[in-house]
Order: C-alpha cells, then sequence, then structure tokens
C-alpha cells in the first residue's frame, strides 16, 4: 500500500454519505434504477457482496480519501443488491441496519413486479433467471421472493413494475432518486448547424431559420460569423427574428422541464441555417444565453468554421 493510500485511511471523522440499496425481483428493473442514479451522480456498484459494503463506504467518507482514489469527492452511493450474491444475501438485512447505524443516510429501494409479468419478461429476453438457469421460471421466482423477504421489510420505498414501461420506469425513477440529488438530471446542448453539411445525428428538437434575411449576401458582412457584433446584431435585430426566437423560447420554458421529468439525460436543441455560419450562429448563443440562468446550457458551433 502507498504512503498516500496509508494517509488516507487514516484520515479522521467519516462523512455521512447518502446511500440507496437498490435490490428487488430479477427482471423487474433494477439495472434501470442504477443507471438512473448514476445519470443523477451516484457512485454505483452493482452485485456487490453486503459484507464488503461498510469498507467500501469507508473508503468514500472521507473527503480526501474520495479525491485520491476517484479524483473526486463521493456523496451519493448506489449499491446494487440481488440473488447473485448467493449465500452473502443472507447477512444483506443486517448489513443494511448496521450502515445506517453508522450514520449514513439509507434507503432502500425494492423493485416488485407481478409474478406472470415477470415469467413473460424472461420468455420475451430469452435470458435465464439466476436461481433457475433452464429450470422452472415460476419455482425460481418463488424461492427469490422467499429471499429478498428481510431486504423488502427494510425498503423505504417499494416501486411495482408490472405496468410500466422502460421509460415509465425511468421516469417514476427519477421523480423519486432526483428529489435529493444536487446535479441536474438533464443537460442541455444548443448546436449551429449548416444543412449544407447534414443534421446533426444527436439533434431531438430541430429549428429551421432559413427563412430570415441571409447575411451571406451583404457583402461587408459575408466574411463574418454570428459571433461577430455586426452579423449578430443584422440577425437578432430583425422583426422576424424576435418573433422566432420569443416562439422557440416559450416553446422550450414549456418543454424543457417535461423532458426533464420524463428521464431524459440529454437534450440538443439545433439551430440550422444553410451554411451554418450566420443566422444559426447569432440565433444559437441568444437562445443560449437566454435559458442559462435557470439551468446549465451548452452552447456549440459545429460548422462555424467550414
Amino acid at each position: 500500500m502507498s504512503n498516500d493510500l496509508r494517509r488516507a485511511g487514516t484520515i479522521g471523522p467519516v462523512s455521512a454519505l447518502h446511500v440507496v440499496v437498490v435490490t428487488g425481483m430479477s427482471g423487474a428493473g433494477r439495472s434501470s434504477a442504477l443507471r438512473v442514479l448514476e445519470d443523477l451522480g451516484y457512485y454505483c456498484v452493482d452485485n456487490l457482496p453486503p459484507q464488503l459494503a461498510p469498507e467500501l463506504l469507508h473508503l468514500f467518507g472521507g473527503d480526501a480519501r474520495s479525491e485520491l482514489l476517484l479524483g473526486g469527492v463521493v456523496q451519493q452511493v448506489g449499491l446494487g443488491i440481488d440473488v447473485r450474491t448467493g449465500s452473502f444475501l443472507e447477512s444483506a438485512g443486517e448489513l443494511v441496519d448496521r450502515v445506517r447505524g453508522s450514520g449514513h443516510e439509507v434507503e432502500v429501494l425494492f423493485l416488485d413486479c407481478a409474478d406472470d409479468t415477470l415469467v413473460r419478461r424472461y420468455s420475451e429476453t430469452r435470458r435465464p433467471h439466476p436461481l433457475a438457469p433452464g429450470g422452472d421460471v415460476m419455482e425460481a421466482i418463488a424461492r427469490e421472493r422467499e429471499r429478498l423477504a428481510t431486504l423488502r421489510q427494510r425498503a423505504t420505498h417499494v416501486i411495482d413494475t408490472s405496468r410500466l414501461s422502460v421509460h415509465e420506469l425511468r421516469r417514476v425513477l427519477v421523480e423519486y432518486l432526483g428529489r435529493s440529488s444536487a446535479s441536474p438530471s438533464m443537460r442541455v446542448r444548443v448546436v449551429s448547424f449548416g444543412f449544407k453539411y447534414g443534421l446533426p445525428v444527436d439533434a431531438d428538437l430541430v429549428f429551421d431559420v432559413r427563412f430570415l434575411d441571409n447575411p451571406h449576401f451583404v457583402p461587408h458582412l459575408r466574411a463574418q460569423t454570428g459571433l461577430d457584433a455586426p452579423v449578430r446584431d443584422f440577425v437578432l435585430g430583425a422583426a422576424e427574428t424576435k418573433e422566432l426566437t420569443h416562439d422557440v423560447l416559450t416553446l422550450l420554458e414549456h418543454t424543457l422541464p417535461r423532458y426533464e421529468r420524463e428521464g431524459k439525460a440529454y437534450l440538443t436543441v439545433a439551430i440550422g441555417c444553410t451554411g451554418g455560419r450566420h443566422r444559426s450562429v447569432a440565433i444559437a448563443e441568444h437562445i443560449g444565453a437566454a435559458l442559462r440562468g435557470s439551468r446549465e446550457i451548452a452552447v456549440v458551433h459545429r460548422d462555424v468554421a467550414r
């Protein structure tokens, strides 16, 4: 062990962490829940033997430890526990109590599902149940419920995924797990581009501004871009542009919170003109600046240098 790690192991009191234990029936969406936690800024570990959880949390529990081991401070941890841990599962309930007793804030998220739905999901995906690799799935589900009973009793929140699609489950999880996360659940990019070079492949919303007057046909503006004040003033000063940007911002203010609620992690708003150097650049900058007051926005000009 290096001297740095030795010093990290002797750091004073352990800081309290927010720990979410994600467990439940195989096929009920546990992997989806862990992915949502990761999107919300949690450091997630799946299928960890419960006996190792206190040691892991101890490593994360000091700011210097976290920075040394991971390059940043860890304050939120997600632990995935299911029947794949084998005999270790028997002590999982006691370990939850132990971690909670050590001062950490612990939540147990249990994902449940109707037996017939689980059987159908395994049939559709053709994946073997961890307790029935080639055997009776219904019998395996019954045994799994027995083995998870202790954890289900300790659950702080139970989600029945029987009638939820993947997207609906993600929205439910974001609403539940996102309430205590300081990290934004959706990152927004405003991208300017030129239609002559093709649409951005990751565009979610596309606005075509080619109907606006084109600075390319104004001799003293042609060599400049939408980042230069003369072009910006020419584009944004037009009455049609003011009407357009007002409508676009109204639409985005209405839809962005709803995309976020749906559980979307990234949203790309694309603004396109013919060459991607004048109109789209000026409007993308304007839209990005207007949205920055309420959320983190990145503005990218894909074709401005072409």
